[in-house]
């Protein structure tokens, strides 16, 4: 099968378009269950009723794993407000809409936030052993109801088409709670602009009812989880320092 060129990159994937449809092929150097990990995430978020690509098959091409999946066309809602910012409000507005109907959804059959979480924890190498253990501890000391949570929400994982938003990139998926994955867009966002950040945190905590305190008590958590992904763009400095200041630990190995 040729491909031609891709049409996005990511740091674990190649996105391709063929056929009128959405291929995404995965690098070798992970692991084989890959595809099927973030597949079986996306197959039951469609079957919840969100808006999400469907799949039609979880295939090899050339050697290497891939997911084929619907075409969504449209625009990101991240190119449209970065590409005139007096539209912000309006469209992190329909963001913040969208994550609720994804929060509104019980999700016992995925994968647990919470083992999700401490399994990155552990694999930290900028956190020494006592960090890990503070976190740990705080982390299975965090009382919640299982929801759906993306795990990567942000605007340029919606694609706007028409009225229609479509949520794309599941593999990062979990049941667990609600407050942890509203801090974590917070967290992705605050790393590009902190006006942004902070007006996504006022809208979802006006339109959830939730505090930002309660969002907050997940902050070292969430950040110390972060490191484990060895993100290029990222400052892993200031994750370092959200833990430290959230949850003070000795920094002797």
């Amino acid at each position: 099968m040729n491909l031609g060129e891709p049409i996005a990159k990511g740091n674990t994937a190649k996105i391709y378009l063929h056929n009128g449809k959405i291929i995404k092929v995965f690098n070798r150097s992970l692991p084989e269950t890959e595809a099927e990990y973030e597949a079986k995430k996306q197959i039951y978020a469609y079957s919840c009723g969100l808006p999400v690509p469907y799949i039609y098959e979880v295939t090899k091409v050339k050697g290497s794993q891939a997911i084929v999946m619907e075409q969504i066309e449209g625009s990101t809602i991240g190119e449209i407000i970065f590409s005139d910012m007096t539209k912000a409000e309006q469209y992190m507005s329909l963001s913040v809409d969208t994550q609720l109907k994804i929060h509104a959804v019980k999700a016992p059959e995925i994968e647990s936030m919470t083992d999700k979480l401490h399994r990155q924890i552990l694999s930290a190498k900028l956190l020494n052993d006592r960090q890990k253990n503070s976190l740990s501890e705080k982390l299975f000391g965090i009382k919640y109801e299982k929801f759906l949570c993306h795990g990567d929400y942000h605007v340029f994982n919606l694609i706007l088409n028409g009225d229609q938003v479509t949520i794309i990139d599941w593999v990062d998926a979990s049941a667990g709670d609600v407050r942890a994955d509203a801090y974590r867009t917070y967290l992705l966002y605050s790393q590009v602009s902190m006006e942004l950040a902070n007006l996504y945190l006022h809208l979802y905590c006006d339109k959830s009812g939730i505090s930002k305190n309660e969002i907050f008590i997940w902050a070292p958590i969430i950040a110390g989880a972060r490191l484990s992904e060895n993100v290029p763009s990222e400052n892993a400095s200031r994750l370092v320092e959200i833990v430290n200041q959230y949850c003070p630990c000795s920094t002797n190995r």
